[in-house]
């Protein structure tokens, strides 16, 4: 419960905030979400869902609740986020302005995964590889070394000027915030997986940045992490049973706060999903198996967990075999058609033939065991005294062999497990790559029931907000899609802004539906020509690169030169000339897809018109998605209006959400898209966006 002094210590924050930020409005959406925050997560188990549009001030609303309550609680406050942008812009400016402005002492720590950091092992390694091909007994054809080939000159350079920044003391090893670029192949090297990692045994980890980065969460009062990173840490067993809490704070002993939380959904479901790319997989097997005879060597071990090496090889062996036969069954029994371009095979209701589940069931139990082994082979190599570079060479590679055997059980066994009766079942599909490789892959199709177990039923409180979480005002399907319990509190806020006045939402009259391609290009690309301001800024918005290239070769040049089209150049470098040209008093238009579409800031001039060319259906092809349509179909259910139109409405209420960012902002929606007035579900639509004034041409 929410005490008193809670409530004293909240009140006195706000006053503050109300007293030392400049230009503050008080918001009655604002007041609205610190109260609901703050009761939310005060009580054990508590659970919330809000809805807070631009301009409500969600960040310093959550940070004024959150911080007392998990102050009075003595529990952790734990902030994730969807985009780099925003981890940033808390950890740089609100939370600083919020201790400062409210005279509160905390500490703030951003916390990232093992790969966001230099591993100090793997520079040195890698750094010895460079510096010749038999350098610490690594050459280029051993199966022990970083570089697969020797490394270029401006590869050598950059390797050369990391280390001399991190042992001067000159960089803590952020990746994200190198002394110089970091080019791919070297990044690669000098990071690491939690496979590839060996802790404490590590000669390098009292200066490893990853470990000391950890040490100030277990520090920090308030700790600010990429939504990916969170839920890895809730999916963890702990050694007591428990699931989180191996990186991050113990989730019994923190308060969650989801900002961009449209994002978690889709980001749980990745969470899960696993494939298996065949012939890589039996490529590696070589690989590994010339590890594995390194390992036993230089532990001098006859048998580990009662294998002998050559048992082992053997294993090996049959698992190729195993893997080798799948692949023969698969494409003895699917023909795709020459015309597919990504050629797939997507099992009915997930259920997958069953020459193909008689196949996986040997390579689940085959991959088990050999994942056993692995272990206390790696435990051995890791035991070892004094074994020096080899050694770490050889713990790094079994680490991350580990790895790719863990998503072949998960995939196995998610090909064999059965479905329970009466929920969704599992997506189970295979694809050819463009070198006609068989790829094998299964994920869930909900992650309700994950994020029931791993978050609702397991923090002590947790609360999810960003600017489009309902459809029109219902939270059915996102509170379906996150596991919501059923007593949990869901709340729209009004927006801040007077949008009937500050905007307009047009849907013109044209000739085209999207499902005539050319027509409908053709179309836009009149549009555009005619009736766009090109001498103001503006965002036009597509659903696929298709269609946006498809329109750009239609304008007249002359147009075309006042474009810039996502892709062209990085989104940073494309958003500076935008603004630069706008504020020049030259026109600018940027064309972009579904990541122009949200988070995006371009306040005033810089974006006066937003053109929608379509609405942003999901694509139907996605196997995720297509199996769990069909599953809801046979239910009896209508997965188009259950699941498509929701989820079209909030995408849409993000796009439309780009042009009014201020109480100042002006402008206009163009939505060039006629189903809104000439199917059924159009109303709906219209009627769930944001209540701005209509033009709508019948």
């Amino acid at each position: 419960m929410l005490d008193d002094a809670t409530k004293d210590a909240i009140r006195a924050a706000y006053a503050k905030l109300k007293d030392g930020l400049p230009g503050f409005k008080a918001r009655a959406s604002q007041g609205k979400m610190i109260a609901e925050v703050a009761k939310s997560l005060a009580e054990a188990g508590g659970a919330a869902v809000i809805e807070a549009p631009t301009g409500t001030g969600k960040s310093m609303a959550y940070l004024i609740a959150g911080a007392a309550v998990a102050r009075a609680q003595k529990k952790k406050l734990l902030i994730a986020t969807a985009t780099v942008a925003l981890q940033e812009q808390l950890i740089d400016r609100d939370i600083p302005q919020y201790l400062k402005l409210c005279g509160v002492e905390a500490k703030a720590a951003l916390a990232k995964g093992r790969q966001r950091y230099l591993c100090p092992r793997n520079l040195a390694m890698a750094g010895a590889g460079a510096d010749g091909p038999s350098q610490e007994g690594f050459a280029f054809d051993t199966d022990l070394a970083l570089w697969q080939r020797p490394p270029k000159d401006e590869e050598t350079r950059a390797l050369k000027r990391l280390g001399e920044a991190f042992n001067n003391g000159e960089w803590n090893g952020d990746i994200d915030a190198p002394p110089v670029p970091v080019p791919d192949m070297v990044r690669g090297m000098v990071t690491t997986s939690a496979g590839g990692c060996t802790g404490r045994r590590c000669g390098y980890f009292a200066k490893c940045p990853f470990f000391i980065a950890r040490r100030a969460i277990g520090e920090a009062d308030i700790v600010v992490a990429n939504q990916d990173l969170v839920l890895a840490d809730l999916t963890m067993p702990r050694e007591d049973d428990a699931w989180g809490g191996v990186i991050l704070p113990k989730p019994e002993d923190t308060v969650y706060l989801f900002d961009e939380a449209h994002h978690v959904p889709a980001k749980a479901i990745e969470r899960g999903a696993s494939d298996v790319h065949l012939a890589s997989t039996m490529r590696r097997l070589t690989r590994l198996d010339k590890q594995i005879h390194a390992a036993y060597s230089h532990t001098d071990k006859e048998t580990i967990a009662n294998i002998s090496l050559e048992e082992g090889s053997e294993k090996l062996a049959e698992l190729g075999d195993m893997l080798e036969a799948l692949e023969r069954e698969i494409r003895v029994s699917w023909m795709p058609s020459p015309d597919e371009r990504e050629p797939m095979f997507r099992a009915s209701l997930g259920q997958l033939p069953a020459a193909w589940v008689e196949h996986a069931q040997g390579l689940r139990d085959a991959t088990m065991e050999i994942q056993r082994w692995m272990r206390a082979v790696r435990r051995a190599v890791l035991d070892m005294e004094g074994g020096g570079p080899t050694q770490d060479a050889l713990a790094r590679e079994l680490g991350m062999a580990m790895e790719r055997v863990d998503r072949q059980v998960r995939t196995w066994t998610a090909w064999t497990r059965p479905d329970p009766e009466g929920r969704a079942p599992l997506a189970r599909w295979v694809t050819l790559t463009q070198e006609q490789q068989v790829v094998c892959h299964a994920s869930a199709v909900s992650a309700g029931g994950l994020l029931h177990n791993v978050l609702w039923d397991n923090a002590h409180a947790a609360v999810m907000t960003s600017a489009t979480l309902s459809a029109g005002g219902s939270f059915r399907g996102f509170a379906d899609a996150v596991g919501l319990p059923n007593d949990a509190l869901t709340l729209s806020l009004p927006s801040p802004f007077d949008l009937t006045r500050q905007a307009r939402l047009e849907v013109p009259r044209i000739e085209s539906l999207p499902d005539n391609r050319e027509g409908h290009a053709r179309d836009v690309a009149d549009w555009l020509d005619a009736n766009l301001d090109w001498d103001a800024g503006n965002l036009v918005l597509f659903t696929s690169r298709a269609k946006l290239d498809r329109v750009l070769q239609l304008l007249p040049i002359d147009k075309v030169r006042q474009v810039r089209a996502q892709g062209s150049l990085p989104k940073s470098q494309l958003v500076a000339e935008h603004r630069e040209d706008i504020e020049a008093g030259r026109g600018s238009t940027l064309f972009g897809l579904a990541s122009f579409g949200e988070g995006l800031d371009l306040p005033g001039k810089l974006c006066e018109t937003v053109v929608v060319t379509q609405l942003p259906f999901a694509v139907p092809t996605d196997p995720v998605g297509a199996t769990y349509a069909e599953w809801l179909e046979s239910q009896g259910r209508n997965p188009f209006i259950e699941v498509s139109v929701p989820d079209a409405i909030r995408i849409l209420t993000q796009y439309c959400g780009r042009l009014i960012r201020t109480e100042a902002d002006t402008g206009r929606i163009v939505l060039l898209d006629r189903r809104v007035v000439t199917k059924r579900y159009g109303e709906r639509m219209l009627r769930a966006l944001p209540p701005f004034e209509r033009r709508v041409e019948r």
